[in-house]
């Protein structure tokens, strides 16, 4: 019971944290709820939509194809590593901690909580295009 009060509590916080034209609360609820289940389950390959709160900003992955980084909390406490493509699609501009960011991407299981990517369009068009969405602008 206190675990449920507590998770209805922080959704409310981060419902507040965003205006009413970026967010959907019962979209977000039930996509918690899906990465949850991934989380608890070991899942990946799972195309997901949702929205968290920036945490991090991390140093970007120069390594192979260039990652911008950083870490987004959920409603309910669950973290999740953004890894956005910038070789694809344009860094999020002017990110930082506390920012709301919406994200469509493919969903991969780690111990941390997990990690977003696909989060641009696939230049061979073999996978579903994924994006970013912060202050109000969609990045591809």
């Amino acid at each position: 019971m206190n675990r449920l009060l507590i998770s209805i509590a922080i959704t409310l916080c981060s419902f507040s944290l965003v205006s009413a034209g970026e967010f959907n609360f019962r979209q977000a609820s039930s996509s918690d709820a899906v990465l949850l289940d991934a989380y608890e389950n070991k899942t990946s390959d799972l195309q997901v939509q949702g929205l968290g709160i920036v945490t991090r900003v991390l140093a970007d992955d120069l390594q192979g194809s260039r990652h911008q980084r950083f870490i987004l909390e959920l409603s309910h406490g669950q973290t999740l590593l953004v890894a956005h493509n910038i070789d694809l699609a344009p860094r999020v501009s002017d990110l930082a901690v506390g920012d709301s960011v919406e994200f469509y991407g493919e969903y991969e299981w780690n111990p941390q909580g997990g990690v977003i990517h696909w989060t641009h369009h696939d230049p061979a068009g073999k996978h579903p295009g994924g994006w970013l969405r912060h202050q109000g602008k969609t990045y591809q």
